[in-house]
């Protein structure tokens, strides 16, 4: 395996003089790949016995016969008829997500053929601020991929009177990221679209100041699409939303003149319905994008990354071209990068993917990045450098005190009997929760779980700088059939200590063995504790993708051991104080409900609402 040195990605004005005279065959390739099917996503077409000439990082020839520029030092590579494609491109992504750095993601996804990505680092700088996002940035650089970073929108996600986050970022903040370089791409999706429907200065400012430096915005909507509020949104200058749950949603954006990009995530699975705009609707597709969002580490080693979900929207009936392109040049397109990458064309990176056996397979034999063959048959070629955090970023997890038990009793306003209290019931494979009202027992004051009736507690605890507040509720439907408790500092999107459970003591537990790690997941029951350490931000872990994926792995079949079976479970349950998606959610500071005017506490008895 080679030793990489910094992958260059150099401006195009850079390498013309190189590529035509690469082209003329004065000057002698790089690379040569002859005998492709070229998947054309420009054109739409299935191309065949087509070469590909590189010269250093861009590709300088697309044609019949490359021979001409054959010399001594080029490597040539006989693709014997395989399809070649461009390397396939993330439009929405947190890598955080993912609970590996940046350098462990690139080595997860490249061998899976995404060769570049447009990601939201809103986890990492909800914790750390703008030098979190200055650390993705520059980890992200040392990697082979087209690596485009957003500047946080929505830090904390609405505002400090309903959840505390580790930083605030507001329009200066943007501004000056955007100053970092042309591959700080975009202002990352806007969660507070309440706030942008009804002019909240901050982030009416965070618009105006990406649009001032040339950027694009992205959105996070969730408010029906029928109705003034989405208009009012696109108005704002945000183009792309990856909230799309279905056709309807889609045609809507797609109309506004906005992207609309559909997602297939580890427990987001919402491609199957939200294609149907264009498989049965025919809305045409090139303001359609496919994305990941979030991807579990295990489910990148089991079922893949960007190649997965074109696999998945080729099986619902979308023609293989067609899928490659939402997944190329439909995404640099929205950012505004087509010259660069999203395609197979003269002048662009050489971010080139060779597949094995038929096109709706996307099987990735090869993946070439700026090209250098980075990855073979499923390994990569290349060894990535490591990357060093600073002590701040490593030792994230600040607690007022260890946890107790009676840290997690939930008081009621009688003293014996039953009430009707509001629990977020979770849906499997879907972001949003639903409002259900449960039936509780109280006794001496307090609430009594019954663990027949798959209803738990919930806490969540700000974490970042010890303040000690924090809130209780109630979650339903989860599956729970035995005492056992989660914690995780892995709570979108200002990743406080959430510990789910129906257990008091092992709550606590749970909670003190997070907090001991110094961030992470812990998962304990009666007889055993499952731990899967965190320590970058309390989100990441820069140990090897492969073995973060094990680890995860284990918190799941520790989960299904205590009852709870939804698929990549833990996906779901990370959700649960992210107070800007449907339907009720829990912060630091109370149970938050989206209604028509905006976000609200509600109370968690029914009786005590006024």
């Amino acid at each position: 395996m080679e030793t990489s040195h910094r992958f260059s990605r150099p401006h195009l004005a850079d390498c013309v003089p190189d590529l035509i005279a690469t082209a003329r065959g004065d000057k002698k390739a790089t690379l040569v790949i002859q005998n492709v099917r070229l998947v054309n996503v420009t054109s739409g077409e299935i191309l065949p016995d087509m070469s590909i000439g590189v010269q250093g990082p861009r590709i300088a020839f697309v044609g019949k016969d490359a021979s001409h520029m054959i010399g001594t030092g080029t490597r040539v590579i006989d693709a014997a008829g395989k399809y070649a494609a461009p390397g396939l491109l993330d439009g929405h992504c947190h890598i955080e997500s993912s609970q590996i750095t940046p350098t462990q993601f690139a080595r997860a996804v490249l061998v899976k053929g995404t060769t570049g990505g447009f990601f939201d680092a809103h986890e990492i700088t909800n914790v750390l601020g703008l030098p979190g996002l200055r650390l993705m940035l520059d980890e992200a650089r040392t990697t082979p991929l087209a690596a485009y970073m957003q500047v946080a929108s929505c830090v904390p996600s609405t505002g400090p009177e309903l959840e505390t986050s580790g930083a605030m970022i507001g329009p200066d903040e943007v501004a000056e990221a955007f100053t970092w370089g042309p591959d700080m791409i975009a202002l990352g999706e806007v969660m507070n679209f309440p706030g942008v429907v009804f002019s909240d200065e901050k982030m009416i400012g965070e618009i105006q100041a990406a649009l001032r430096a040339g950027r694009v915005a992205d959105g996070h909507y969730t408010w029906p699409v029928d109705d003034w509020r989405l208009s009012a949104y696109a108005a704002s200058g945000i183009t792309g939303c990856h909230e799309s749950v279905n056709a309807q949603d889609v045609i809507e954006r797609v109309r506004l003149g906005m992207y609309a990009k559909m997602r297939r995530g580890s427990a987001w699975h919402d491609v199957a319905e939200s294609i149907k705009a264009h498989t049965e609707h025919g809305i045409d597709t090139r303001r359609m994008m496919l994305v990941t969002d979030d991807r579990s580490p295990e489910s990148l080693v089991d079922e893949g990354h960007m190649d997965f979900v074109v696999r998945h929207a080729i099986a619902q009936g979308v023609r293989p071209v067609t899928a490659f392109q939402m997944a190329t040049i439909n995404t640099a397109e929205r950012f505004g990068v087509a010259r660069d990458v999203g395609s197979i064309t003269p002048g662009s990176f050489a971010d080139i993917i060779l597949l094995e056996g038929s096109l709706v397979d996307v099987h990735v034999g090869m993946t070439i990045a700026a090209g250098q063959v980075v990855a073979e048959q499923g390994r990569m070629t290349v060894e990535l450098p490591a990357f060093d955090y600073p002590e701040t970023a490593i030792r994230s997890v600040h607690l007022a005190r260890d946890l107790q038990a009676d840290d997690f009793v939930i008081q009621a306003p009688v003293q014996y009997g039953e009430l009707t209290a509001r629990a977020m019931q979770v849906r499997e494979n879907h972001v949003d929760t639903k409002e259900e009202r449960v039936t509780v027992r109280i006794d001496k004051g307090r609430i009594e779980l019954d663990l027949t009736k798959d209803v738990c507690k919930m806490a969540v605890i700000e974490r970042h700088t010890g303040t000690g507040n924090q809130a209780l509720g109630l979650v339903s439907n989860v599956g729970f059939n035995k005492p056992v408790a989660i914690a995780s500092t892995v709570a979108h999107d200002c990743h406080n200590l959430m510990i789910i459970g129906n257990s008091d003591e092992l709550m606590a537990k749970a909670g003190n063995a997070v907090a001991g790690m110094q961030g992470g997941i812990a998962v304990v029951l009666e007889d055993e504790i499952v731990k899967l350490p965190l320590p970058v931000a309390g989100l990441m872990s820069s140990a090897p993708f492969e073995e973060v994926a094990e680890q995860s792995r284990a918190v799941s079949e520790a989960l299904v051991k205590a009852g709870c079976t939804m698929n990549y479970a833990f996906m779901t349950l990370s959700l649960l104080a992210l107070i800007v998606i449907p339907e009720l959610r829990l912060s630091d500071k109370g149970l938050i409900k989206i209604t028509e005017q905006g976000f609200v506490e509600v109370p968690l008895f029914v009786e005590d609402e006024k």
